[in-house]
């Protein structure tokens, strides 16, 4: 059964920011998941249908996220979190440096305490699902997909 040896890294991810990184985009997810599905270490990252990392996630079928260390990378973490790589090359303007991933080909961002890499076994979007109790999300109903990512390498 595969299992994670350390979690900690759960509470910086979801408190600060982790990156998520496909094709030549970098974002920030606050949110996601992280278990054994089907035997396999699977990460979950939601993405909304307008950002451009889907579309890079959806060209590639692959993503890496990278965990900065508690504290650290604020300045990126907002700017990538809050910029589309459609307007932007987040990479130039934030002076975040691509480190090369060891299975994927989606890069990684330098100096981080985390990282995975994966590929992606599903994509379930929101579609139909009655989001009354979640509304206040959603004002211009642009829904989330959940990436199901197999974990293929974590250090």
């Amino acid at each position: 059964m595969a299992k994670f040896e350390n979690m900690d890294f759960m509470s910086t991810a979801f408190t600060t920011g982790a990156f998520v990184a496909s094709g030549d985009n970098v974002m920030v997810a606050s949110w996601g998941f992280v278990g054994v599905m089907w035997g396999k270490k699977v990460f979950v990252a939601p993405i909304r249908d307008s950002r451009y990392t889907k579309e890079m996630i959806d060209k590639t079928g692959e993503f890496t996220v990278s965990v900065p260390a508690e504290g650290d990378m604020k300045a990126a973490v907002s700017f990538c979190g809050s910029k589309s790589g459609r307007d932007y090359d987040k990479w130039k303007e934030t002076g975040l440096v691509r480190k090369k991933a060891q299975v994927v080909s989606a890069p990684l961002v330098e100096g981080c305490a985390r990282y995975f890499e994966c590929r992606v076994i599903g994509v379930l979007p929101m579609g139909d699902m009655d989001i009354s109790a979640v509304k206040q999300w959603y004002p211009t109903a642009d829904m989330h997909n959940f990436y199901f990512g197999e974990i293929v390498a974590e250090y």
